[in-house]
């Protein structure tokens, strides 16, 4: 089986203005997010799919110059992009990534493509019992489950949100999840970066953590954040 790592991706963000070519640690927000993608086991190929907008030849140079493929789709609907994208690069797992997500781990990215591709289900997940931190979400979904929701969702929901319409319908879906192990369940924390003091705490985390050539295990920040609950309060109002 094919999987793609599809990460949706753009530089009109509206709430942290061009947040994904943001940098820490010498990179950009995108260059982290690939890098650590790139350690999976199980991802055949890292694409980014952004939007037709002219202010995303910005982030298309870029992952020129970094040899990742870069997908143009619809500014409005992100359901359609991830379907067009998948279609394109003939994908049969697929796994949708954000681009506020930069603490990214690739293990707990495998363990939801492993369950998928073993059980044959039609979307594995963490967001339905929330056990890790807002940030930490992992999705992965069939193409002929990207396809049907494609083809019979058309609210505004689904398009924005790609995988809506699974998560409020479990019924209609063969869904299987993954959970935290029991010492490391947080899902109170936020760890995603949609203000500006979400990047002064992941900044803080990568300046800790951050090996090059490597990822931030999910492991180490729950040690690194035990340790030091200060760091949560710098994004508490968010929270």
């Amino acid at each position: 089986m094919k999987v793609l790592s599809i990460i949706q991706a753009r530089i009109g963000s509206t709430r942290l203005q061009r947040k994904v070519m943001m940098t820490i640690q010498e990179k950009t927000i995108i260059e982290h997010i690939i890098n650590f993608l790139q350690h999976s086991k199980y991802t055949n190929k890292v694409i980014v799919a952004t939007t037709n907008l002219k202010e995303d030849d910005e982030l298309e140079t870029l992952l020129n110059h970094l040899g990742i493929d870069c997908f143009r789709g619809s500014a409005d609907n992100v359901l359609e992009r991830y379907y067009e994208c998948a279609k394109y690069f003939n994908g049969d797992l697929i796994v949708r990534i954000t681009a506020d997500n930069p603490l990214v781990d690739p293990t707990i990215i495998d363990k939801a493509i492993f369950l998928c591709k073993e059980t044959k289900c039609d979307y594995a997940t963490n967001l339905l019992t929330p056990t890790f931190p807002t940030g930490y979400s992992a999705e992965v979904l069939k193409f002929s489950t990207l396809s049907r929701i494609y083809n019979t969702q058309h609210d505004k929901q689904s398009k924005e949100h790609v995988t809506y319409h699974i998560r409020n319908n479990p019924h209609l879906y063969d869904i299987k999840e993954i959970y935290a192990p029991t010492e490391l369940v947080r899902p109170n924390w936020r760890l995603t970066m949609d203000y500006k003091e979400d990047f002064e705490l992941i900044s803080e985390i990568f300046s800790r953590l951050y090996i090059p050539s490597s990822f931030i295990k999910y492991r180490s920040v729950v040690e690194l954040l035990d340790k030091n609950p200060h760091l949560l309060k710098i994004n508490e109002k968010h929270r």
